[in-house]
């Protein structure tokens, strides 16, 4: 029963346009068998406005990387907001911050911070064209980059002048992206690219062995920067950023989602030689100095390394994904979980339409089981092995009713 997410959201539809926009909105899951609203969280589990009690795999689409309500994240956050959030000037909390980024991220000269992740990928390919004078920016096809007119996914209010400087080319084809750049080559500003391939509806995609080397010597030879958008997988591939992951080096990267772990935050690190350049593109919000995320991401960057993290989570979903493909192996069900294990997307072959992982992701949630069906999981931190164990026997029953 639905009662109080339903009576809610029609309060909802009266004063917001949709009710519920966005990546959330109902629409966009299971309406049916998905909670509107949420009332709390902790670890790895939230309860719905409703009562019920839920597993949680979407872990606030990826902003939770060490469970909800952490308290050494708490406590951080606490002790900056008896002293303040918001400000005339920044904290000092700004520049520890930049500090520990540019330690921690191996090609990172300097860091700024702003709210979100589509605050940052759009400044960082404002900097490329600034850095080298040139108009274009690629990107792949179907990836997600964020809500300005240049690469979101709708079309409401979009003008065809939006998108005439974007070029985009398939993931994994570098011979496309070879053919832009003998084209286009001295007026491509920069490239701008997910770790791996992300989209929503679609199984995720790992770069092929020699991508990045390839992207990356298309980049240097053309003069154009190499932008990395890790503003989802940052944090759950390797506590230093993805590119150590693939092994490469970009020349920004933009963070955001489980920087802050739960509290609003991005971040995007240069080089040296755009600083200049960055500095010029002018950058700002009245909350985007907010101390207590600072000091949020300071804790929370603190236990990815001290933990071993990025480690452990892909570790964790390595015993998952596992598990849950031989459940459903055990039933007959094609099951694959697609991406990297701390982010996997799972895909049911031969179900071009969704229909069968609709129906899967449904009967889960009457397990109280948070699995999405349009988008990638995400395991945090605050899941354990035995929380796992747990969370694959519900899913055995919902396996055998479908």
């Amino acid at each position: 029963m639905l009662d109080n997410s339903i009576n809610i959201f029609k309060r909802a539809e009266k004063v917001i346009p949709g009710g519920i926009y966005g990546h959330v909105a109902p629409a966009a899951g299971l309406p049916d068998s998905f909670p509107h609203y949420c009332d709390k969280a902790t670890g790895h589990t939230f309860v719905d406005v409703d009562g019920k009690e839920w597993m949680d795999f979407m872990c606030g689409f990826g902003t939770i990387l060490h469970g909800y309500s952490n308290q050494e994240i708490e406590d951080a956050a606490n002790e900056q907001r008896e002293k303040g959030a918001v400000f005339n000037q920044p904290s000092e909390k700004m520049v520890e911050l930049a500090e520990i980024l540019v330690d921690r991220i191996n090609f990172a000269d300097w860091a700024v911070f702003a709210k979100n992740g589509s605050d940052l990928t759009t400044w960082a390919i404002r900097v490329a064209r600034q850095f080298t004078q040139r108009p274009y920016i690629v990107k792949a096809k179907g990836a997600y980059h964020g809500v300005d007119a240049w690469c979101d996914p709708g079309m409401g209010g979009r003008i065809p002048s939006d998108r005439q400087d974007i070029l985009e080319f398939e993931w994994n084809k570098t011979d496309q992206l070879q053919s832009i750049f003998k084209k286009h080559g001295n007026k491509i500003a920069g490239v701008i690219l997910t770790p791996y391939h992300h989209p929503a509806f679609a199984k995720s995609v790992m770069p092929h062995p020699t991508f990045w080397s390839e992207v990356s010597e298309l980049c240097e030879k053309a003069g154009s920067l190499l932008i990395l958008d890790d503003v989802r997988a940052g944090g759950r591939l390797h506590d230093n950023g993805s590119h150590c992951f693939f092994n490469f080096v970009p020349d920004l990267a933009v963070y955001s989602k489980a920087l802050g772990n739960g509290y609003a935050i991005s971040a995007c690190v240069g080089k040296q030689k755009q600083k200049a350049a960055s500095s010029e593109v002018f950058l700002t919000g009245s909350c985007w100095n907010d101390a207590v995320a600072m000091a949020a991401s300071i804790a929370s960057l603190s236990i990815s390394k001290r933990d071993q993290v990025a480690e452990e989570v892909l570790a964790k979903g390595t015993y998952f994904c596992s598990k849950l493909t031989d459940v459903a192996k055990s039933f007959d069900i094609p099951l694959s979980m697609t991406g990297p294990t701390s982010m996997p997307y799972p895909f049911i072959e031969n179900d071009d339409n969704l229909f069968k992982i609709q129906e899967f992701c449904r009967l889960c949630a009457g397990e109280g089981l948070y699995f999405h069906p349009h988008h990638n999981w995400f395991i945090s931190n605050s899941h354990s092995y035995e929380s796992l164990d747990l969370a694959i026997e519900r899913t055995s029953r919902a396996l055998e009713k479908l």
